[in-house]
């Protein structure tokens, strides 16, 4: 068995997704802000997965609510602007959804280190994977369905 056909990941409590760097140009919707491949693959497999809620983890704003509107940015993940742990916990605690089980973290790995700060039993799908290509085609695979 590999991490991403665990029987966890069907039907979680939570996903969280990262955010991208491909944006539009204006204030939108955080389900429409991002643009990306990456990131549209990585809700594609999310959606899939049949989640109770849906999160982004934005490198500016923290934890997104689909319908939460905000500006475009260019701060990634890693850097001085960037949220932090302590935020994302904030966060977290604020909306009641800290002791959420089980949680799935889509997403490389700056992007997993921050949701396992909040959530540390966070699985996570596309771990072991080399390189973009292998992710892409994990979360393809997540978006078929996992194997049982």
């Amino acid at each position: 068995m590999t991490a991403y056909d665990h029987l966890d990941l069907v039907n979680p409590e939570l996903v969280v997704i990262p955010c991208g760097s491909r944006k539009l140009d204006r204030a939108a919707r955080a389900a429409d802000l991002y643009i990306g491949s990456y990131h549209r693959a990585c809700r594609g497999a999310a959606e899939a997965l049949r989640p109770d809620r849906l999160l982004i983890l934005s490198a500016r704003y923290g934890l997104l609510d689909l319908d939460d509107v905000v500006e475009p940015y260019d701060t990634p993940h890693g850097t001085t602007d960037s949220v932090t742990p302590r935020l994302v916990l904030e966060q977290a605690t604020l909306r009641g959804i800290v002791h959420l089980d089980p949680v799935v973290a889509l997403g490389g790995a700056r992007h997993v280190r921050l949701v396992r700060s909040v959530w540390p039993h966070a699985l996570t799908p596309l771990a072991g994977t080399r390189g973009m290509g292998e992710q892409m085609a994990r979360l393809a695979a997540l978006r078929k369905g996992p194997v049982n």
